[in-house]
């Protein structure tokens, strides 16, 4: 299924949209893609990302973690197949060592967060600050992230959120190629976060994209099984407006 020109309705279209896809996505992972020690469940994270936030957590009830978890994929077998792999530089990301660790009350750990972009993180200046600045602690925090934006750059991200969000990192001269204003992107985080990042666009099939749990492990998530599922429940009215000629 093509992805859709969202920017063609209501803000609440998506937003109906949005919450059927998280729950898409967290219903694939608890279904059989991640290794048995994660879980997944929709949450909101305090700190400016809003409620619309899937987290994955391990329990770690005081015992040291596993060797490898079991059916993760190892990123020096099998790289993901994405245009763009970035590399922070280590001395510049020294000064950046000191972090706030999320975890949840609980003492389950936050391990990944997959974040799908809606219209209100690109409303105004405050917006875009509040999801680059959780985006920016959860890495420090040794937190992975996924970030599907499916909306075009604006005034305040001319070359899309990712570019915002690596510029907190090292310097960045990132450009979104011609015709592909949409981006995926996959971070690990730690000391020297890296990422993945593959430009899309409307009109174009959403491809897999690795979600870390570990800095060498990471499960291929399918986004675009989980959006043409969350598709289905849009209403054909809107259905219809999205999909009418120009």
């Amino acid at each position: 299924m093509p992805i859709h020109d969202w920017t063609r309705v209501d803000a609440g279209i998506f937003h109906h949209f949005h919450h059927c896809w998280i729950t898409e996505i967290q219903r694939a992972l608890n279904r059989g893609l991640l290794p048995p020690e994660y879980y997944a469940m929709a949450e909101q994270v305090a700190g400016g990302l809003g409620p619309d936030v899937l987290t994955l957590e391990r329990p770690t009830n005081g015992a040291p973690p596993g060797p490898e978890p079991r059916g993760g994929i190892a990123l020096a077998t099998r790289p993901p197949r994405v245009e763009f792999r970035l590399r922070t530089d280590a001395d510049q990301y020294a000064a950046k060592a000191n972090a706030v660790v999320i975890r949840h009350k609980s003492n389950h750990k936050v391990i990944a967060v997959v974040e799908i972009v809606s219209p209100g993180n690109k409303k105004n200046r405050h917006g875009v600050k509040s999801f680059v600045t959780k985006a920016v602690e959860l890495l420090q925090g040794g937190v992975h992230l996924l970030v599907v934006d499916l909306f075009p750059p604006g005034p305040r991200d001319p070359q899309g959120i990712h570019k915002l969000i690596w510029d907190e990192f090292t310097d960045n001269d990132f450009v979104l190629p011609s015709g592909r204003d949409l981006t995926l992107a996959a971070y690990i985080g730690g000391r020297n976060p890296e990422a993945f990042v593959q430009p899309t666009a409307v009109g174009l099939a959403l491809q897999e994209m690795p979600l870390f749990l570990e800095p060498d492990i990471y499960v291929s998530l399918p986004l675009e099984p989980a959006y043409e599922a969350a598709w289905a429940d849009v209403p054909t009215f809107w259905q219809d407006a999205l999909t009418a000629p120009q």
